[in-house]
């Protein structure tokens, strides 16, 4: 059965008439005939009366005139979810972010999603580390990472700078300064993670040090103040955090820790969007661009403990689409939100 056939038994079922049908669909009689014969004998089943001046149909040919109808009416919408694919309307991003850039983040895929609402999106925070495997392995499409990127199976650009805080006790006599220099820290104890989990903070926070000429007590950590476990840490005295994101503190601690500033001139660490270079797929290549063109103007250094909406701008110009031609598709946008990998619990 081919869904020509199906489409001349409506116009026979819908005209009741043979030459009438044949006219709409700008064919000849006979072969309009045939195929209606054809159609029939392949289902085994009469689907129309005939005698010599009108056309009727039987009472399977209208319960059949019903689902044929519904049949073109998929196979229409089966072509356009296909186009509207390849243009990159619809489908599922896979996003992966690091600690501390859901609020960005968050910015990006709200203002997406305005102008393709038949996009879905599935979010997943994986520390930095963690995030070149993940995308290379195709488990998300595209990263909010720190540098370094180091795989040549992958394509990324700079989006801003955030400065690093320092996470301490409010207890501290530190703590009543606005801002810190690393000189005043001299003698805090350094909590610092693991390398593999965000290697572009760690190598940065032991840059710093030695631009300074400070040789810190390190105490090695799988833990950020962002966990519970990290903030205790710190609650307890262990030591300070070298830290990056917004609101770097566990929520919890709030009252008892404060992340400052860390006035130092190259106390700043890249934030990058990464996908993979030989990325097809024109939805996923859409979401960069566009993301892209969202951080034209955002300015170079991001002060991130201001709200995202007042780095952004928030305007109607902000975030346009990243081609032209497209159509905007119906439906409810879904975020999917899933927990990523870490040591520990912990997310950078």
């Amino acid at each position: 059965m081919e869904l020509r056939q199906l489409r001349y038994f409506i116009a026979v079922a819908e005209e009741l008439n043979f030459t009438k049908a044949a006219r709409r669909l700008q064919i000849a009689q006979p072969p309009l005939s045939r195929q209606i014969q054809g159609l029939e004998t392949e289902i085994g089943v009469r689907l129309l009366d005939r005698n010599s001046s009108r056309v009727f149909l039987t009472d399977a040919g209208l319960r059949f005139l019903h689902e044929a109808r519904t049949v073109l009416q998929h196979a229409s919408r089966a072509v356009e979810i296909a186009r509207q694919a390849k243009d990159g309307e619809l489908g599922t991003v896979r996003i992966g972010f690091g600690k501390g850039l859901g609020d960005i983040v968050s910015r990006v895929i709200h203002r997406y999603l305005r102008l393709f609402p038949g996009v879905e999106i599935d979010v997943k925070d994986i520390v930095s580390g963690f995030q070149t495997k993940a995308v290379v392995a195709r488990e998300i499409d595209v990263g909010f990472s720190r540098p370094p990127i180091d795989s040549l199976e992958l394509s990324s650009k700079q989006l801003f700078e955030e400065r690093m805080s320092v996470v301490l006790r409010r207890s501290s006599p530190l703590a009543k300064r606005r801002h810190l220099r690393l000189k005043h820290l001299e003698h805090e104890p350094l909590l610092l993670i693991h390398r593999n989990i965000s290697p572009g903070a760690y190598d940065r926070t032991i840059e710093l040090y030695r631009q300074c000429g400070l040789a810190p007590k390190i105490v090695p950590t799988q833990t950020m103040p962002y966990d519970e476990a990290g903030a205790i840490l710190v609650e307890s005295g262990k030591g300070i955090y070298l830290a990056v994101g917004k609101n770097p503190c566990h929520p919890s601690f709030a009252d008892r820790l404060i992340a400052l500033p860390l006035m130092e001139p190259t106390a700043k660490v890249g934030v990058h969007i990464v996908w993979r270079t030989d990325e097809q797929a024109k939805l996923v290549l859409n979401f960069v661009e566009f993301t892209r063109q969202m951080f034209a103007n955002v300015p170079a250094i991001v002060d991130m403990s201001r709200d995202a909406d007042s780095i952004f701008g928030l305007g109607s110009r902000t975030g346009k689409r990243p081609s032209s031609g497209t159509r905007q598709t119906g439906g409810r946008p879904r975020i999917r939100e899933r927990s990523g990998p870490g040591r520990n619990g912990s997310r950078l």
